[in-house]
């Protein structure tokens, strides 16, 4: 294979020493015969490669025989919801359908496991372009050989600061031959970290030339080490050259991205997987298919279901190269197509036709998604067939297809069809679940079934089952539609007993109170939702009290609930637009309408809590404006309340795919904004070339909203009432930080866990900084977050080994930033 560069060139004049990355072996049945396409592998030649001593040498072997090639296992998180494909097959499929190998070498019983993709026989396939360097002892000047030598020992034991410094201080005679010789070196060793931090030394000096053949083995070796982001680093740089990654590096940088618990790798393995083939020209191995699939049915259906055209065109590429067609791959089409929103029926139909010509029976799993679709079109006749065929398997039947039927009647308006499908289920699973409750009275309430509606409910509630939320807000919405104001407000009241506050509920109940004429009292809830972080006002419950007051002739406080709107930039409800510009004709007024985005001074500050808590900026290629991300842990309990709270607080910067609905309870886990020049400021301050960092006038911005927005973001509060706050950064700006909270009397203590710091306010300590933040504080969160009170911390693991007992760590030296990439 040809090497570019100069440095390759002036290589292949001496002797040189192949380095390939994998063995010779046949190639796979599966290859595509046309050889424009096939790469062959190339042999290893092992020759000796230190002129040091024969001590040295000696030890560097035992060195490498007991250090291992790949790092530590991880396996791809198992997803909890039962909505996922791959539980669905676990709790569905027999024994005897569940056999090893039944989806591509993957067996559905376990998680995706990136180890079996990178110890597949079929990366042996794969080839990878010859990467030569001169041994030491053909090179001519003794002097450079012992300094080469002393490099080779000293870089692999130092930090990446330190190795900076080093080589910087060799600069003047290191040239790309040298230095190249020392990556290789530390990858030899098994160094691959210490080799990268070496390759992006040399690419930063003026005269290198770009290396294909070290550039892949490097990539290569990130990749099966799990560092995605370092792999693609150095992927990116092949593009940017104008060359096309090796095969090799398209399919590690896919399983790396798929064996990283990240958020949003998925997407990069698919942009990867489709880069390889329209891209490379590469057809990928039957492996690959297999696990960016099962990747894709892992997640739950809400999320898989964005993936339809991605998986679409995996089964495209299956079917094209001739590969295998698991039974697996065909049942995860359909279940995909039947998260849809709108049902593709003639797509089903062609997918169960496929699996009936290659001789694969529909198993339960298939049924079951089959229902689910039938569910959402109301085709009864269609429900049956299923549900026949799952009843002949004689495997047992799944919760899920007794709540698919009664939803399948209630979309053709037979409520009491659904409710003996419920009873039948209760008889026949010996039980009933959360979701078939939800189910049969949501499907009452819609056909306003009041008395049944209303015996299912204390039915529910007897159970001890949670959540009754959903159901609450059914019942609550039909005593609204049929007008009973006095039940939902009894409704309204016993929800609020024994379930947290909804903003759906409140909303409601607002409109119930405008509706009678009750503007007092709606005033009072208004007010409260308002106050109220966790529930908060929305576009409906401002058009909802700006129109009672319009209608009972309060144009004075009409007029102040639209500038709230105008201030909050909603928008005013076109049945109203001309009733206000009346009201505001009367005060000589003109409408305003905000056009420009700016920040309040509110927003402001809670930005500035949030990015020391650790909230991200990134800069938009497009635009070259930065986009700041929002992301919300779903394990903390802060946090679920927090996300409601930031979604209404930014919604009108939030790009609009982050945009829940109007009442939605149902808010992202992730938002971002759109790209605007107004981020700049606060990209350069906290996170300069794309690192977090901490500003140098931090002092200055310290108020007591920031740091309870830091608390209630990037905070923890221990089972002992002491009070942790994360923080990333310098040692320089972590010091600026405690000093700047000792000169508000908050005395702290300083530890350092791996790259984070955590600063700690103990014992009496963290009375005084609760007094301080507390009062902005969302009201939902005061109880678990105030010192003192015994609960159970939403971050145990991060803060688990930290004590304070040993004194302040902010004298320890700052380790690299740019080496937190995967942590």
């Amino acid at each position: 294979m040809h090497l570019p560069g100069k440095a390759q060139a002036e290589l292949s004049s001496s002797s040189p020493l192949t380095f390939t990355f994998f063995s010779n072996s046949h190639h796979s049945s599966n290859l595509n015969p046309n050889p424009s396409h096939v790469l062959l592998s190339l042999p290893i030649r092992a020759s000796p490669f230190y002129s040091l001593s024969l001590h040295h040498r000696d030890f560097l072997r035992r060195r490498r025989s007991l250090r291992p090639i790949l790092t530590e296992r991880r396996r791809f998180p198992a997803v909890s919801t039962s909505s996922t494909f791959v539980e669905q097959l676990e709790s569905e499929v027999s024994p005897s359908e569940g056999e090893v190998g039944d989806f591509g070498g993957f067996p559905e019983s376990e998680p995706f496991d990136s180890e079996k993709c990178f110890a597949s026989s079929d990366l042996k396939h794969l080839a990878a372009p010859k990467l030569e360097v001169k041994e030491l002892e053909e090179l001519p000047e003794q002097w450079r050989r012992s300094r080469l030598a002393w490099l080779c020992k000293e870089l692999p034991a130092h930090k990446p600061g330190t190795m900076v410094r080093i080589l910087n201080a060799q600069r003047k005679w290191l040239t790309q031959e040298d230095v190249t010789y020392l990556a290789v070196h530390c990858m030899r060793i098994r160094e691959n970290e210490a080799g990268f931090r070496v390759y992006k030394w040399m690419v930063q000096r003026p005269w290198y030339r770009f290396d294909f053949a070290l550039a892949t083995k490097l990539a290569d070796y990130m990749g099966k080490e799990r560092k995605f982001s370092k792999c693609r680093e150095i992927f990116d740089d092949i593009i940017n050259q104008g060359r096309v990654p090796s095969e090799s590096t398209f399919h590690i940088l896919v399983v790396a991205h798929l064996s990283a618990p990240v958020q949003g790798c998925l997407e990069e393995a698919c942009s990867i997987y489709n880069q390889m083939i329209q891209l490379g020209g590469y057809q990928p191995r039957l492996s690959l298919h297999n696990s960016l699939f099962r990747s894709i049915v892992s997640k739950s259906g809400s999320f898989s279901k964005h993936f339809l055209k991605q998986a679409e065109f995996i089964f495209h590429n299956l079917v094209t190269t001739g590969l295998d067609i698991h039974k697996e791959i065909y049942a995860g089409l359909i279940w995909l197509h039947s998260y849809q929103d709108t049902i593709d029926k003639k797509r089903i139909c062609e997918i169960r036709k496929e699996m009936q010509q290659a001789g694969i029976e529909e198993g339960r799993e298939v049924l079951v998604s089959i229902l689910r679709a039938c569910s959402k079109e109301g085709d009864v006749e269609e429900a049956k067939k299923a549900w026949y065929k799952l009843l002949r398997l004689d495997c047992g039947l799944p919760s899920q297809a007794f709540v698919y039927r009664m939803e399948v009647y209630g979309k053709v308006g037979d409520p009491r069809k659904s409710l003996e499908i419920f009873r039948e289920m209760k008889a026949h699973l010996g039980s009933t679940n959360v979701v078939a409750y939800h189910k049969v009275i949501e499907i009452l309430c819609k056909a306003q079934e009041i008395e049944l509606a209303e015996s299912l409910m204390a039915e529910f509630i007897s159970s001890g089952l949670k959540p009754v939320m959903p159901a609450y807000i059914d019942m609550i919405n039909m005593y609204f539609n049929l007008s009973f104001h006095d039940k939902v407000e009894l409704a309204f009241s016993r929800c609020l007993e024994i379930c947290q506050p909804s903003r759906t509920v409140y909303s409601i109940y607002l409109d119930s109170l405008v509706q009678v004429g009750n503007l007092e009292k709606a005033e009072e809830l208004f007010g409260q939702m308002h106050n109220n972080g966790a529930i908060g006002i929305s576009a409906r419950s401002c058009n909802t009290i700006l129109s009672g007051y319009i209608s009972s002739g309060d144009y004075v406080k009409a007029e102040k609930i639209y500038y709230l709107i105008c201030q909050k930039k909603y928008d005013v409800e076109s049945s109203l637009t001309e009733k206000i510009d009346f009201v505001l004709s009367l005060t000589k007024k003109k409408v305003k309408r905000c056009v420009s985005l700016t920040l309040s001074k509110e927003q402001r500050e809670i930005l500035v809590g949030l990015l020391l808590g650790g909230l991200q900026i990134e800069l938009d290629e497009n635009t070259r404006n930065h986009i700041i991300r929002f992301e919300f842990s779903e394990k903390s309990g802060t946090h679920s309340s927090l996300r409601r709270h930031i979604h209404d607080l930014y919604h009108e910067w939030l790009h609009p795919s982050c945009k829940a609905n109007d009442g939605s309870e149902d808010i992202p886990r992730r938002l971002f904004t759109v790209p605007h020049p107004y981020f700049g400021f606060y990209a350069d301050q906290f996170w300069p070339k794309g690192r977090s960092a901490i500003p140098k006038l931090i002092h200055r911005w310290l108020s007591p909203c920031v740091l309870a927005y830091w608390c209630m973001y990037g905070g923890h509060r221990t089972s002992s009432g002491d009070i942790f706050l994360k923080l990333r950064g310098s040692q320089e700006g972590v010091e600026k930080v405690v000093k700047s909270l000792k000169a508000r009397s908050l005395d702290c203590r300083v530890k350092r866990k791996g790259r984070v710091y955590w600063i700690g306010f103990l014992g009496s300590n963290s009375t005084c900084f609760w007094k301080l933040v507390e009062p902005f504080v969302l009201d939902d969160l005061r109880d678990s977050l105030r010192p003192g009170v015994e609960t159970c911390g939403d971050r145990k693991s991060e803060t688990q080994g930290i004590s304070f007992e040993s004194g302040s760590d902010t004298d320890e030296k700052a380790s690299d930033r740019s080496d937190d990439e995967n942590s």
